[in-house]
């Protein structure tokens, strides 16, 4: 593998922590409603545990309501039942083949708990991104120990990929704010 190679390797995985960071927060509820949110639920589909957005449509009612319209009306209590058991805290109602899921305004309290939650998210997504600049640095290191390139060209890859994690680490810091702020928006 060539230095090049690192650096790109490096940069599409640095890419990849930063869209699983935005799908984990897409998954934190704020104070409106996103269908997202009951994306990682599964209920029980002939025995098989599948994915809510494979047996069903997602969508927005309103700002402060979820639609959910199974595929098939015998799904509707089953759906309707893992969405009550998940750690969401949603209480959804049936409508005939429709389920309502209407998002509860969110207390001060709960509003910090979700802000810490952010925060961590952020720190984890921050110790990935550090994690792959170690790995990054060793494998440069090893291609010069192996004498595949020189001292310099180590140098300057290792200062490419401390770039990219700057500003990988920037980016993260940035959906973090955003986030903080839309959890905390009343």
């Amino acid at each position: 593998m060539s230095a090049a190679e690192i650096k790109t390797s490096t940069e599409q995985k640095m890419h990849r922590s930063l869209e699983s960071l935005k799908g984990n927060l897409a998954k934190i509820r704020s104070g409106r409603a996103n269908a997202g949110i009951l994306e990682h639920i599964t209920v029980d589909y002939y025995g098989n545990p599948t994915p809510l957005s494979q047996v069903a449509n997602l969508g927005l009612a309103d700002a402060r309501t979820i639609n959910v319209q199974p595929f098939e009306k015998t799904m509707v209590a089953v759906i309707e039942k893992a969405i009550r058991d998940s750690d969401l805290g949603l209480n959804p109602a049936s409508q005939g083949t429709v389920i309502r899921v209407p998002m509860p305004p969110l207390t001060e309290e709960r509003r910090r708990e979700l802000t810490k939650l952010v925060k961590s998210e952020g720190e984890e997504s921050k110790i990935a991104i550090r994690n792959l600049r170690r790995d990054a640095n060793e494998h440069l290191k090893r291609l010069r120990k192996d004498k595949v390139i020189s001292e310099d060209e180590e140098r300057r890859a290792q200062d490419e990929v401390q770039k990219m994690t700057d500003r990988a680490v920037t980016d993260i810091d940035k959906i973090v704010v955003e986030k903080e702020k839309e959890i905390m928006t009343v």
